[in-house]
């Protein structure tokens, strides 16, 4: 396969920064154009609900790389623009400041945005939480508060949930399934995750949907539930998930289903692959899949940024993601949701910490940890190698 001569990675994320890192660590000395939405190099995100929000970090930590690693990369940064549309037939760009790019090979990485509320949003007060200038915002907002309604009770909803607690202020935790995190964890994980949320003072109002948000003065002072429950909040995020951002991408001739529909290898058309969160592959054991998780972010811009350069092995991750809030860290592997079978192997209710299994079909399909690390990196590999469940059941008690 020839080498592209000109390459574009559209989203300066952790995605796009590690495609456009392993393009050059694997020898691609071609043009290489970096198009990132924000005006702000790549940072990470996962510490923008965490050490940001609290405060405990400043701005500059969050940056992904120094400048002179950037530098190093000769990119040309296109900051502060967006890509309004596609041409796969013509292998061209068009960006928001009027320039179009012709490109041989392109990484798309643009992520996902936040999903609104019907109505309540220009509101002051109301928040979502996606970008760091949201992070910001949403600090800003903490601390001038007392009362914060947080809709939606999944990881970012119960992380903020957790820091706006140790603030102080009153919290109330929306959400129309039964637990915090049910989707991602399974029925019993969700329940502790409700218990330790009560535990420090969270106001959990579970199996409800929200209705409207009301105010006053143009500022934001309570949620309605379905059940005639209002709840009085002086702050509101919305934390109720993210749609993949490919608006831009409508006439581009790619598959868009949950995302940029992909192959094994990550590519979504001769000459286009996708990576991070926007990402939708085959992945060759699991099936089609969309990961929103740090991680994947890192493994996927890689193996994209390998596909363009011809590499032809598939994509196959164990996926990877943890929480931090308040005393516990929760970090999994694989599936981890509600289906299948569920067996806690390790458990210590006096320090409350364990791991468990979880499977379907007879085999091992995901690992989970409360408090735990070392028993996370050790059950990895019965995820990685889908082991048969009995056989691994009976490995991890001796763990």
């Amino acid at each position: 396969m020839n080498q592209p001569a000109r390459i574009v990675v559209v989203g300066a994320s952790a995605a796009g920064l590690t495609a456009a890192e392993t393009l050059r660590r694997n020898g691609f000395t071609g043009s290489l154009t970096m198009v990132g939405e924000e005006p702000r190099p790549p940072y990470d995100r996962p510490p923008l609900s965490k050490q940001i929000l609290r405060g405990r970090w400043d701005t500059d930590r969050v940056a992904l790389r120094r400048h002179d690693a950037l530098t190093a990369l000769g990119a040309d940064w296109l900051l502060g623009i967006t890509a309004l549309a596609l041409d796969t037939d013509a292998r061209e760009l068009t960006l928001s400041d009027g320039s179009v790019l012709a490109y041989d090979g392109l990484v798309i990485a643009t992520g996902v945005t936040p999903r609104h509320l019907p109505a309540g949003h220009e509101l002051g007060g109301v928040h979502v939480l996606r970008t760091l200038d949201d992070a910001l915002a949403l600090r800003k907002g903490l601390l001038a508060a007392s009362s914060v309604a947080i809709v939606g009770a999944g990881f970012l909803g119960s992380e903020v949930a957790a820091v706006a607690r140790e603030l102080g202020l009153n919290v109330t935790l929306i959400d129309p399934l039964p637990a915090p995190m049910i989707r991602q964890f399974g029925d019993h994980v969700a329940q502790l995750c409700a218990e330790l949320h009560t535990r420090h003072g969270v106001r959990i109002r579970s199996g409800t949907m929200v209705t409207g948000l009301t105010g006053h003065d143009g500022r934001v002072n309570g949620v309605n539930l379905d059940n005639g429950v209002h709840v009085p909040a002086d702050l509101v995020l919305v934390a109720i998930g993210a749609t993949p951002a490919v608006g831009w991408l409508a006439d581009s001739g790619l598959n868009l289903g949950d995302g940029v529909e992909c192959d094994q290898r990550c590519q979504a058309a001769p000459g286009v692959v996708a990576a991070g969160d926007l990402a939708s592959w085959q992945h060759p054991h699991l099936g089609r899949m969309r990961v929103e998780h740090r991680m994947n972010a890192t493994e996927q811009g890689t193996a994209a940024a390998e596909t363009l350069l011809g590499a032809q092995a598939s994509f196959a991750p164990v996926p990877y993601f943890w929480t931090d809030q308040y005393e516990v860290k929760i970090q999994a592997y694989g599936l981890t949701g509600r289906d299948g079978e569920f067996h806690i192997i390790a458990d210590d209710p006096t320090t409350h910490r364990f791991a468990a299994l979880y499977g379907i079909d007879g085999r091992v399909t995901g690992a989970v940890t409360w408090n735990l690390p070392r028993q996370a990196r050790a059950l990895r590999h019965h995820v990685a190698e889908r082991t048969p469940w009995r056989p691994a059941l009976q490995h991890a008690a001796t763990i």
